[in-house]
Order: C-alpha cells, then structure tokens, then sequence
C-alpha cells in the first residue's frame, strides 16, 4: 500500500503540537480509482460510514516515533476496496494520511484490520 502523509495531515500535527485540533484515529475506505497525492482531501469514493480505532505510540527506530492507528471496518455490502484514510472526524473531518492499493474484492460482512503508521524520522 503506498501511503502519504497528506498536506491537511501536516496541518493536524501543528494544531495538535500547539495543543489544538483532534486526533486522527477514525478509519475510511473507498471504492473508487486513483493515485494519492499531497493535496488530497478526500478518499476516492469512499463508503461510509468511518469506524474509530485504538491509537497508540510504537517504537520504529527510537523510544515512541510511531504515531499508529488499527482498525477494523466491515463491509455492509458486496465491494471491491482500492484505498483507505485516516481521518480526525467520524464524517467529514481532515484526512490525515491515505493510501491506494490493488482492489481487494468484499462480501457483504467481510472485514479488513487497517494499521496505520506514521513514524517520525
């Protein structure tokens, strides 16, 4: 899965730093196609509704570097998921990273556990 930190993700960590904004830990897929990109602020097509995740610090290289989100989110109905985000809001909200893959195709109640990482190098 390619992943970026997307510009409105930067936006988050300085709020945060300057004791404002929310944490991001609320997980979305999409369904549609496309490559993510810096200025992206949304999921391509995505399917609602987001479910909230178990945030943590992990170490990476150095004592607590990782800022990472796990969630599991199932599908309501027949779909094939080609990316997925992590957002600071349970609808709407900014979109903090976002990453696209292959189409991994669902049955309605299949699920997937999304772990998000941001490590801090």
């Amino acid at each position: 899965m390619a992943t970026l930190l997307v510009n409105t993700g930067r936006a988050i960590i300085t709020s945060r730093l300057n004791s404002g904004g929310t944490v991001p830990q609320y997980v979305g897929w999409g369904t549609g196609a496309g490559t993510t990109g810096a200025t992206d602020t949304t999921l391509f097509t995505e399917v609602l509704p987001r479910v909230s995740g178990t945030v943590s610090q992990q170490t990476t290289s150095t004592t607590n570097d990782t800022f990472q989100v796990v969630a599991t989110q199932t599908a309501g109905t027949g779909e094939t998921i080609t990316n997925a985000g992590l957002f600071d809001a349970s609808t709407s909200g900014n979109l903090f990273v976002k990453g696209d893959f292959t189409g991994i195709a669902l049955n309605s109640g299949d699920s997937i556990a999304f772990t998000f990482k941001v490590q801090f190098s």
